[in-house]
């Protein structure tokens, strides 16, 4: 960690849902500050990320499970009790997180969905630098638990925390049992992330105000970044102000700022030397 005591990850998610996002990440790595991606495995436009992946050695890309609102790997009639008739996980993910807890025989199909999604990431060939899960599933501990022991055969060694400063009192100690494990299982994470409370509006000024005040540690920025175009990515993105988060990517001030706060930039496996080692 250089002597400052502060590194941080710069993240896009969502990476292959759209050609959308695809070029902007693309353009956010090349020409702005934009570090890391997380790779929808089974979303529409995933085959064009990895060929944009392979042209971009040093963008760092891991795994962004998706197991809610989202397209599965596995074809229906392998995982009927967690996807609708097109093949899509709900958005009920109260509901469903009893369901993985409670019933045996969808907490295996879990695991079948969980295990495709690996076996698509290493078919790319693509290092596999960490995983995260879309709207951050793996706090619950089913979901966690999983990851944890099918991750392992797949060379995963760095989890997302999404813990951010100003979280509810009532979440730190969940936060805290997530982490314990992470450690216990040998996984290394980031310190604290900053995406949450600005999601789809991570703009210029909320860059700017977050490395001003950037605590010490390792700390993950992530963002939804996609250039322009008709019609919302997802009915769930609707308030998203993509370009926006493009924008501050490629802010010359955004980039004299991280430059300013001698933190060290990169992947999970450039900013924890000794505890990640891409594969």
């Amino acid at each position: 960690m250089p002597r400052s005591g502060r590194a941080l990850i710069l993240t896009a998610d969502d990476f292959g849902l759209h050609m959308r996002v695809n070029d902007a990440v693309e353009r956010a790595h090349l020409h702005g500050v934009l570090t890391a991606a997380s790779l929808m495995v089974g979303a529409p436009a995933a085959r064009d990320a990895v060929e944009r992946a392979r042209r971009l050695p040093r963008l760092r890309v891991g795994l962004h499970l998706v197991l809610a609102d989202g397209a599965a790997t596995l074809p229906r009639d392998a995982i009927p009790a967690l996807v609708d008739a097109h093949g899509r996980f709900g958005d009920q993910m109260v509901r469903d997180g009893f369901r993985f807890f409670f019933l045996p025989d969808v907490r295996a199909q879990l695991a079948k969905e969980i295990r495709a999604q690996f076996e698509a990431f290493r078919a790319t060939g693509l290092p596999l630098d960490h995983v995260n899960t879309h709207k951050h599933f793996h706090l619950h501990p089913t979901v966690l638990s999983l990851i944890l022991e099918i991750g392992r055969d797949y060379g995963m060694r760095a989890m997302r925390l999404p813990y951010e400063a100003g979280a509810p009192v009532w979440i730190r100690p969940w936060m805290a049992n997530v982490r314990a494990r992470l450690r216990r299982a040998g996984i290394a994470h980031n310190d604290y992330v900053v995406g949450i409370a600005h999601t789809g509006g991570m703009d210029e000024a909320v860059w700017l105000d977050t490395i001003a005040h950037l605590p010490h540690g390792v700390g993950e920025i992530y963002c939804h970044p996609a250039t322009a175009g008709d019609g919302a990515l997802s009915d769930g993105m609707r308030s998203y102000r993509h370009m926006d988060e493009l924008n501050a990517l490629l802010s010359p001030r955004v980039a004299s700022a991280l430059h300013a706060a001698c933190a060290q930039r990169g992947g999970f496996g450039d900013v924890l030397p000794g505890k990640v080692a891409l594969s």
